[in-house]
């Protein structure tokens, strides 16, 4: 058995055993990250040997990023507790592209007599309210200037809701929300997965709205999270599905912690994953609770926390 170590491996030429030189560049394979290559010919050479071990070794890579648990969304700027992943925990504010939470958005604002201030202005840059529906739009337009992929993303949802006298135009809010995903919005890669899912403006193509989800879930979307679960559930690969909604329960979502109690009652998942995800709902619940948000939830008749349970 040789000795070579992994370290001496990579300096060399995988096919040809020619190590890095002044004149040569060894190039690592894309895929697995295991080998290196002096040149195209000698990859194509080595294909045939190494194409097992390459696919594996991808999988793996894929894996560890598509499973990781996204980091947890930046805390409310006005409370400083941790913002909720549902949208109707938290409100877009396009005057500064602050996102707040509606416990802060709705909470009563006094003045230096201690009377309630019935006019309101944001309570991070003190900016009053847009007056028209022009005026929203061309607050929203300032920000895409600023590429903030908020915008972008807000102004694709305008569009196929045709909200604020805007025309109801699909083709124009997916071109935002591919703005917005390049940009870095999870929630727009969410919106661009689920149309060509549903053949919405779109052909429907489930390869490429699984591609969609997967950058929306590794963004730490919720919901595309829980997509992916169901599409795996429904090819038969539960331990995957699993996965994904263990990952999406730890962030709230209430749908996926109804699919792990299914998935356990029909015997894809044991007790203990049951009870995990249980615990890891919980911790996501302690973890963005506050007075303000309950009274604002209450007000509206509606648990930001639990949203995606009610979906």
């Amino acid at each position: 058995m040789s000795n070579t170590s992994s370290k001496e491996i990579m300096s060399v030429c995988a096919n040809c055993g020619k190590g890095e030189e002044a004149d040569t560049i060894l190039k690592t394979c894309t895929a697995c990250k295991l080998v290196k290559y002096c040149s195209r010919d000698c990859q194509i050479a080595h294909r045939p040997q190494h194409k097992k071990e390459c696919k594996k070794r991808a999988k793996e890579l894929r894996d560890e990023k598509l499973f990781k648990q996204p980091p947890p969304l930046e805390d409310c700027p006005i409370c400083m507790i941790r913002l909720p992943h549902p949208d109707t925990g938290r409100t877009y504010m396009s005057c500064c592209g602050k996102m707040l939470c509606i416990g802060c958005i709705h909470a009563p604002v006094y003045d230096n007599q201690g009377n309630v201030v019935t006019e309101k202005t944001c309570l991070f840059c003190r900016t009053r309210p847009p007056i028209s529906n022009q005026k929203m739009i061309e607050q929203h337009k300032k920000r895409m200037e600023m590429n903030d992929a908020n915008a972008f993303y807000s102004m694709g949802c305008f569009y196929v809701n045709g909200r604020f006298n805007l025309p109801r135009d699909h083709a124009k809010a997916l071109e935002l929300w591919q703005r917005a995903g390049e940009l870095g919005s999870a929630d727009a890669n969410y919106n661009i997965g689920s149309a060509y899912l549903n053949g919405e403006t779109v052909e429907m193509d489930e390869k490429k709205a699984k591609h969609y989800f997967e950058l929306a879930a590794i963004g730490g979307n919720t919901l595309s999270r829980c997509s992916l679960g169901i599409m795996e559930s429904q090819s038969g690969n539960y331990d995957q599905a699993l996965k994904h909604w263990m990952v999406a329960v730890r962030d709230g979502s209430g749908r996926s912690l109804k699919k792990v109690k299914l998935l356990y009652s029909i015997g894809f998942a044991t007790k203990d994953d049951y009870a995990k995800a249980l615990r890891l709902y919980q911790a996501y619940l302690d973890e963005i609770k506050s007075n303000q948000r309950d009274e604002a939830a209450a007000a509206f008749d509606r648990k930001y926390y639990d949203y995606d349970s009610t979906v």
